[in-house]
């Protein structure tokens, strides 16, 4: 009898350590000051304007495109109005493409970029970006399939 609740209580444990798609933690981390072609990781009290960003199954994003200013802090509130999960990932349309076939070889990657937001079904995140850099960007979602199916949006970032 003990060694059946040994064995039920080791396989309970596997769900404690299993991970969903929902980010963990309750303490802010600190702002990343890692700069990349698309710009850096935003101060949230020095956001200029919000932006929203609506996730579907019909893969797509409302709006699919975003303009903005070169040095323009903004708070991106992305909402999943889908039942499957979503994520905007924004970046170069190269890089985009790249993360997107390595996510079909990886599908369970898990991801804590400061340019990513990760949505649960019926789901609302906040992102903030700070553009330093004018030029052509995109976001998209790279949960394998949905970006192949159209879901990517364009920001278009303008000099200054």
């Amino acid at each position: 009898m003990k060694m059946i609740a040994a064995a039920v209580l080791s396989l309970a444990s596997f769900g404690v350590l299993a991970h969903g798609p929902e980010r963990h933690g309750t303490s802010p981390k600190p702002i990343s000051a890692e700069e990349h072609a698309w710009g850096r990781q935003g101060d949230p009290k020095k956001a200029t304007r919000t932006i929203a960003i609506g996730m579907s199954d019909a893969m797509r994003f409302t709006p699919s495109e975003v303009r903005v200013k070169q040095g323009e802090t903004v708070r991106f509130v992305v909402k999943n109005g889908g039942k499957a999960m979503h994520e905007m990932v924004i970046g170069t349309l190269e890089e985009l493409k790249a993360h997107g076939e390595m996510m079909k070889k990886h599908p369970n990657m898990e991801h804590d970029e400061p340019y990513m937001a990760h949505v649960g079904p019926g789901k609302t995140y906040e992102m903030v970006w700070n553009f330093t850099k004018a030029g052509e960007f995109h976001f998209g979602c790279l949960v394998p399939g949905h970006f192949d199916a159209g879901m990517i949006g364009r920001i278009v970032v303008a000099e200054r």
